[in-house]
């Protein structure tokens, strides 16, 4: 029998999202302070860098379709911005869900909250006016002015803990993490599975929605 590329991709995210979820409900201690709720972290911090990092292949894609003015760019910098407005969706959702239980309240203006909504909005923003406005070069330029400017939000978010003062969580991951904020072992390897399978779907979907924008670039030209 033969097995494609295409089911060996699926067979690979079956297995892994099940040992990722394995690994966060059942496997990975729950945590003293705040019980059951920490396991949305293992949900929410990766949507969260992931939907930084999908600003950033929308600003990074902009600056190349403006210097070589080849769509295939901006083809990739739209597709970055069609699946991180769903990945800055869920940041939003995930956060409410951990806010409610710790914080008492689904929300607040928060400093690092309102920096990820500000994120919500370039995305969609981005994708308001590439819709509306029908010229297609002058679309891909204005977007990719917002774009731009938009990657601003994305260190913004991650450095709101330190750059205010705020309720959020102190950082834990990332190279400015605290070290006696650190993950103990076990749940940092839950982390790291559930972020690989998150990555993982992030990069498919990309791929997806490049192959269609780009089907639908060539279709009506």
């Amino acid at each position: 029998m033969n097995i494609n590329k295409s089911q060996i991709n699926n067979i690979f995210h079956l297995i892994g999202w099940t040992v990722a979820l394995y690994m966060i409900f059942l496997w990975s201690p729950i945590d003293t302070s705040v019980g059951l709720t920490q396991k949305i972290f293992y949900f929410h911090v990766p949507v969260g860098w992931l939907g930084m990092l999908a600003i950033f292949g929308v600003g990074i894609s902009s600056i190349m379709f403006l210097i070589t003015k080849n769509y295939k760019w901006d083809d990739l910098a739209f597709s970055f911005a069609q699946v991180g407005i769903i990945f800055a969706s869920l940041i939003i959702i995930t956060g409410a869900l951990w806010a409610k239980p710790v914080w008492g309240v689904w929300w607040t203006w928060d400093p690092k909250l309102t920096t990820t909504v500000v994120l919500w909005f370039i995305f969609s923003a981005y994708l308001l006016l590439r819709n509306l406005i029908t010229d297609k070069r002058r679309s891909a330029l204005i977007g990719s002015i917002i774009a731009v400017l938009g990657s601003i939000d994305a260190p913004l978010i991650y450095f709101a803990s330190i750059l205010w003062r705020t309720a959020h969580p102190e950082l834990n991951i990332g190279p400015l993490a605290e070290d006696d904020s650190s993950l103990p072992g076990t749940m940092l390897l839950t982390f790291f599975i559930s972020l690989i399978m998150h990555t993982y779907l992030f990069i498919i979907l990309i791929r997806v929605r490049r192959n269609i924008t780009k089907q639908e670039r060539l279709f009506y030209e």
